[in-house]
């Protein structure tokens, strides 16, 4: 492995030799220098990993000389070496101009830990990671091999997304095996635990976990009592992985005081999941109930497109006869228009916004090459959605929630899952068209490779005819056509789909946050 380079530019750089010296038995090298200009001409000559800079030099200052490096290579760590303790040195610290500042007189070992935090954290945060994994690893097996209830499988899946972001950062191939060997298992053991209790949870035969149809009632409308307004962000096709990326950007604004998953219904997606959580009814009782407000997966028409009429019987049902508002955030000039429009919602007890960028983006990485090369694997596919994040009106809209008494709930309708398993299946011409489930006429599957229910009742799933059975995806598998199989394989091969059974898609996010301070 090559050795780390440190530029030491220092006036009195001769009476700095003992930590030279130490410095370089630990294996480092140094290359002392006696004033900025020197630092600039090694730097044009040959590369450093680090720079150490004394503030107060003749001729070309410290900061002048942290100006020109910053100019031409703005990513090199500069610790600044000063024997002041003014304010602006720490705030320009603080603000990234340079990585770090030390107070003279200086010791080896605090040159020594700056170095390694400087140039080797991410080397010892890996390597830390894993070995902690690696302790983790069989205690997490042993939990998987005993049979858990649903808040067992909420702490294992919150433990395993901490485990996937913490490892995100190593370059051990092996341990990813590892890791995602694991978690495989884990998504197994969690479809059968799914499949043996989802028509339980619904026909009332077993305790249930908060669902899509009962979470706007068993964990929003108490906070409707209070006389602050609450903002409810559904952000379309968010996993809690996705969520807890993301979470460090909007705590820079918001403090969160509830960190709690539910389980969505099936099939996860939006035509189903979220009209079921605005109503607060499964949706064969929608359909029953409301059927001016229910469009089935054959008809013309937007699926999603009385949600609000939806919410307004839901809250007139439960007693809370409040002022809310409803937007959804199609584009950016109507978010834009959504954070001008703050002072305004703050007169309704519940404002609801509704962002599919997300789901937009796993659409988008299915159909655009471009699309798939920036999201590649789950850890980008985070990173993009962290990135849209932070320059999008929603966190504009956060910044102006932050200076208000307000809450602020972030949800999501369902998660997504990266397939990469093709299981066959036939059917004629009315069968839908979702990857991850299939209900229709004539279905021609083998039973051992879904989880099938033949009676849509069951369910609370419209029924469209008599013989309408309801087959979903397991894990990462995904339904494909024998008709050009080879081809359509390839087209959705590691893209992200929904409809089906994993914990990335049912097991999602509800967060509740509070204003810094208030």
């Amino acid at each position: 492995m090559n050795k780390t380079t440190i530029l030491w530019a220092d006036d009195e750089i001769d009476l700095l030799k003992p930590h030279i010296l130490f410095l370089e038995e630990k294996g480092y090298e140094v290359v002392p220098v006696c004033s900025g200009s020197d630092a600039l001409e090694e730097l044009e000559e040959g590369q450093a990993d680090i720079v150490f800079l004394d503030e107060q030099m003749p001729g070309l200052s410290g900061i002048d000389t942290l100006k020109a490096i910053k100019e031409r290579w703005p990513q090199l760590p500069v610790v600044m070496i000063t024997k002041s303790e003014e304010e602006h040195i720490m705030e320009d610290a603080l603000g990234g101009k340079i990585s770090d500042y030390l107070i003279k007189p200086v010791n080896p070992n605090q040159i020594l830990l700056t170095v390694k935090k400087h140039t080797e954290l991410r080397r010892l945060q890996s390597e830390r990671s894993t070995m902690n994994y690696q302790q983790q690893f069989r205690e997490i097996g042993m939990q998987l091999g005993g049979g858990m209830g649903w808040d067992e499988w909420v702490e294992m899946y919150r433990k395993l997304v901490y485990w996937d972001l913490e490892l995100s950062a190593t370059e051990d191939e092996n341990i990813h095996g590892i890791f995602t060997s694991q978690k495989e298992e884990a998504n197994r053991q969690f479809c059968r635990f799914y499949e043996d209790n989802y028509l339980g949870w619904l026909g009332g035969t077993k305790e249930k976990p908060p669902m899509s149809h009962t979470v706007l009632k068993e964990w929003l409308f108490p906070l409707l009592k209070e006389e602050r307004p609450t903002f409810l962000i559904v952000i379309d096709n968010f996993r809690y992985d996705q969520w807890k990326f993301v979470q460090g950007a909007i705590e820079q604004y918001l403090r969160t005081e509830r960190d709690d998953v539910y389980c969505t219904i099936v099939p996860t997606t939006t035509q189903f999941a979220r009209n079921a959580m605005f109503a607060g009814l499964m949706p064969s009782e929608i359909e029953r109930k409301y059927p001016q407000y229910w469009v089935n997966e054959d008809e013309e028409g937007w699926k999603n497109q009385y949600e609000n009429e939806l919410l307004d019987e839901n809250l007139r049902r439960h007693g809370l006869n409040i002022k809310h508002s409803y937007n959804k955030v199609l584009n950016a000039q109507y978010g834009k228009k959504l954070v001008e429009r703050v002072p305004e919602l703050m007169r309704s007890r519940l404002n609801v916004i509704i962002y599919n960028f997300v789901d937009m983006l796993s659409h988008a990485r299915t159909e655009s090459d471009i699309v798939r090369e920036l999201a590649e694997n789950e850890q980008a596919y985070r990173s993009l959605t962290l990135s849209w994040l932070e320059h999008s009106p929603l966190m504009e809209i956060v910044r102006e929630l932050s200076e208000r008494d307000v809450n602020v709930v972030i949800t999501t309708d369902h998660g997504s899952v990266r397939i990469d398993r093709p299981v066959r299946v036939k059917g004629d011409r009315e069968i839908s068209v979702n990857l991850r489930y299939k209900q229709g006429r004539l279905l021609d599957y083998n039973a051992k490779d879904v989880f099938e229910v033949k009676d849509p009742a069951k369910l609370f799933l419209p029924k469209r005819h008599v013989t309408s059975p309801y087959i979903f995806c397991r894990e990462n598998d995904f339904f494909a056509y024998p008709n050009n199989y080879n081809e359509y394989v390839k087209y959705y091969m590691n893209t992200f789909q929904h409809g089906g059974i994993s914990m990335e898609e049912c097991l999602v996010p509800f967060i509740v946050m509070r204003p810094k301070g208030l």
